[in-house]
């Protein structure tokens, strides 16, 4: 069968279909949420998901216009914006990372000072403090 023999919808059902694709964009659904999805569209309409898809000439001006909608230009924003907001977040882990390395790398050297200050005060406490004059030659 070519798209030429296809069998389309009844101007009955186009029509019920262009009305259902008005009350939504007008906010003013009768049968559904009014969430501009093409679940809604069939629903509104009162026909089968499979009648609406052959409907192409409504699904193509259904899908020009959400395509153009406030509401998909906002949301095309809003994953614009949690895409940068992701690459942010990537870049402080990658940081906070980096500076977690630092800040061992320098626990461990403090450490190590501290061992060495401990065995170096040990050895200063265990000499004796007694001076012995040295008697002169003669």
């Amino acid at each position: 069968m070519t798209s030429a023999e296809l069998p389309g919808v009844s101007s009955r059902t186009e029509r019920a279909l262009r009305d259902a694709m008005e009350r939504l964009f007008a906010g003013r659904p009768t049968r559904t949420d009014g969430k501009l999805t093409k679940n809604n569209l069939w629903r509104e309409a009162g026909v089968s998901r499979a009648t609406m898809n052959r409907a192409t000439h409504v699904l193509a001006d259904w899908d020009q216009y959400i395509g153009q909608s406030p509401a998909r230009v906002q949301d095309r924003e809003q994953a614009e914006a949690i895409t940068a907001l992701r690459n942010d977040l990537r870049r402080a882990r990658k940081d906070r990372d980096r500076l977690q390395d630092q800040v061992d790398a320098a626990a461990t050297v403090i450490a190590a000072l501290y061992a060495e200050n401990a065995a170096l005060r040990e050895q200063v406490s265990s000499q004796s403090a007694t001076v012995v004059p040295l008697t002169p030659r003669p």
